[in-house]
């Protein structure tokens, strides 16, 4: 089912990570009307109302029931994104919700199946794909740039103090379904695998450092096979002080790859190298939100082409389920809330 330009969007959910959502939102307005934003919160919703272009409801069946509404954005915590998503779908919306997809990757999946038999679509904000540097990384393996793939790691070293952890359902099973693997790292594993294959896990450590005091995994190493059968590791923590850029390496027949927060720099073994900058910061330290909206507004833009063409998105919700199924994969290898992983 398509749509056309402008896409007539609501917006559900206007806590501090919508943030980069409406900034895009506000950029693209020549191809996206922002009919109506909901959140559940009174005093939020007062507060919005002062900032945004359109009205603000704490009524969100009353948003999700409109018919003046093509597509939906939900920036809620993951415990609510499968009824708010399949209820959206059931309202014949499209939707593009915040990542992970689901609590569990059984949540995703039933979203997935849910917006294929309605003919809609479902992409997920995972925004890395959608950077310069992981673009121009994704052509370049597809042109046999680097070779054959010798071996290739993921390195997300994040900081979150305890104070992070602290506010009511951080890091918790119940409304967030996982730790630092969901919640920080599944934007590189999400590139990383999408990029490379990983087609078994070997290996997994995940632990709760002494750093925090939390219910799930705040550090995680872990030893893949990727598609190709060359050996690779994923390396997530939100316990590395200060922080660091996320990083991907990728090593080649014919050269390397090295995409560091965003910038990346393909080295060739006839020396020749290609640079393209980071757009800016990644959120690595203890201010969550210092990054810019640049990669958001690409999904966002992305997502309205897709419904108003009908093809894919660049962040499909069944990749979205891949990725988190690779997370599960981790924790199961690694014997870590195995309980919880369908």
């Amino acid at each position: 089912m398509t749509a056309s330009l402008p896409l007539r969007m609501g917006v559900i959910g206007l806590g501090a990570g919508a943030e980069p959502h409406l900034k895009s939102l506000a950029d693209l307005a020549g191809t996206m009307q922002l009919v109506l934003a909901a959140t559940p919160s009174g005093a939020r919703a007062a507060r919005r109302q002062a900032e945004l272009p359109c009205p603000v409801t704490t009524d969100v069946a009353a948003l999700i029931g409109r018919d003046d509404i093509d597509a939906v954005i939900i920036i809620t915590p993951p415990s609510t994104h499968r009824d708010l998503t399949l209820r959206c779908l059931a309202a014949g919306k499209h939707v593009l919700v915040e990542k992970p997809i689901g609590l569990t990757s059984a949540d995703g999946l039933a979203m997935a199946e849910a917006a294929d038999a309605r003919g809609l679509t479902l992409a997920v904000m995972l925004q890395h794909r959608c950077r310069p540097g992981a673009l121009r990384l994704r052509a370049a393996l597809a042109d046999g740039m680097l070779g054959e793939i010798a071996a290739a790691h993921c390195i997300v070293n994040w900081w979150r103090p305890q104070a992070y952890y602290d506010e009511p359902g951080r890091g918790t099973l119940a409304r967030d379904g996982g730790g630092v693997l969901l919640t920080q790292a599944i934007h590189n594993i999400d590139l990383f695998r999408s990029l490379v294959g990983v087609r078994d896990v070997s290996a997994a450590q995940a632990v709760r450092t002494c750093v925090h005091s939390m219910e799930t995994e705040d550090h995680v190493h872990a030893l893949v096979t990727l598609a190709n059968g060359a050996p690779g590791a994923v390396l997530a923590s939100t316990a590395a002080y200060p922080g660091s850029p996320e990083r991907i390496e990728i090593f080649g027949s014919r050269g390397a790859a090295s995409l560091v927060g965003g910038r990346l720099v393909l080295s060739l073994h006839d020396g020749a190298t290609e640079i393209v900058e980071a757009e800016g910061r990644s959120g690595s330290g203890a201010s969550i939100m210092d990054f810019p909206h640049d990669a958001h507004r690409a999904v966002i833009a992305d997502f309205a082409a897709a419904v108003a063409s009908g093809r894919p998105p660049a962040a499909p919700a069944r990749e979205a389920v891949a990725s988190q199924q690779l997370i599960d994969r981790i924790l199961v290898a690694a014997s870590f809330g195995g309980e919880r992983r369908p």
